[in-house]
């Protein structure tokens, strides 16, 4: 087979894996709608969205079942594809919203959005301990508080001594740092809302509701539509910054955007609905094991699989203590924490 063949065979491998993790997406999406405390079937389910089904079953499907699942895929998507993106950029494996302290800026500018700024109105009423009054004040300060997480991470990595778990050990250095100022805000802030900030910072995706999960969507297809053209010089990248130069890439233009591409959708998602831990590492090394690293798969099969893997994970937190739901935050650190440790003693030997 000439290599115009082999290349047309690896496409539509990839086509396929692509396109069976759509479909997985899919049927996990409709299990999640159906399980819970009140199990709805199919038929019920069908009736609901056509409006054929009213009461109990129409009021969980619409207000707490899709929001549910709808939060989970969107903010999966964007974690995954932000931890494909940093890994490249930073070229570290072990690189991920959570592991770099982008996560923790985040979540400090959400508090500081809620605790200095007003934004977040608290009460005692209810299962939510805090609602937002200013989403897009909250969204603007955990953008910022991201983005000086991406800067300080950005600059060290510039510097050819460090190496890659040196960036790692600064992304822990920075979470301890972004952690100390939110206690530090906390300190000073009535009881309620300290209450509200800590639960807050749970990655919950019970706080997703249509109007949250239109804002994170609306970040996820700003960011998609520019990785969606830069494919070409992320795979580039990967053979060194003088190479891809020579390519036509503009290197700082392509770091600097996919860094704030990827940092806003973590902000809006982590906003919302609180810290939610390696699922931006576990989704693009499995991703990278299935289609491999060319960047034009790489990147949705990421969205996928990182939709995937936060709803599952939360079908977890919803079904394994029921009728208690956890945060999903706790289930994905969880499984996270096994790969990072295995991810970190493969990189010290080789």
């Amino acid at each position: 087979m000439d290599i115009r063949g082999q290349y047309r065979r690896a496409t539509a491998r990839k086509l396929a894996i692509g396109l069976g993790l759509l479909l997985t997406l899919a049927g996990v999406a409709l299990f999640s709608v159906s399980v819970g405390a009140l199990t709805i079937g199919p038929g019920q389910i069908l009736d609901a969205l056509l409006h054929r089904e009213g009461g109990t079953i129409q009021h969980v499907l619409w207000s707490i079942r899709l929001p549910r699942t709808a939060g989970a895929i969107l903010a999966g998507a964007g974690l995954g594809v932000a931890g494909a993106v940093m890994q490249d950029i930073l070229r570290n494996p072990l690189a991920s919203p959570f592991t770099t302290g982008v996560s923790q800026g985040a979540a400090f500018g959400a508090a500081f959005a809620i605790i200095v700024f007003g934004a977040g109105q608290t009460h005692a009423i209810g299962k939510e301990a805090v609602t937002i009054a200013s989403p897009y004040l909250v969204v603007i300060s955990s953008f910022c508080g991201a983005m000086l997480a991406v800067a300080f991470i950005l600059g060290l990595s510039s510097l050819r001594r460090i190496s890659a778990e040196g960036v790692i050990l600064a992304g822990v250095a920075l979470s301890a740092f972004f952690g100390a100022a939110t206690m530090l805000l906390q300190y000073f802030a009535s009881d309620m809302q300290v209450a509200a900030t800590v639960f807050w910072t749970f990655g919950d995706l019970g706080k997703a509701g249509w109007r949250e999960n239109g804002a994170i969507l609306s970040a996820v297809c700003v960011a998609f539509a520019w990785f969606g053209v830069s494919g070409w010089s992320h795979n580039a990248l990967q053979w060194g910054e003088e190479v891809a130069e020579s390519l036509g890439v503009r290197v700082i233009r392509l770091r600097v955007i996919s860094l704030a591409a990827g940092s806003l959708m973590v902000a809006v998602s982590t906003a919302f609905l609180g810290v939610i831990g390696f699922v931006g590492l576990l989704a693009p090394h499995t991703a990278r094991f299935l289609v491999g690293n060319d960047h034009r798969f790489l990147l949705p099969c990421s969205a996928l699989f990182g939709a995937l893997l936060l709803l599952t994970s939360d079908i977890l937190a919803r079904t394994v203590m029921q009728p208690v739901t956890l945060p999903v935050g706790i289930i994905t650190s969880l499984a996270g924490a096994p790969l990072f440790l295995a991810l970190l003693a493969k990189t010290r030997r080789s």
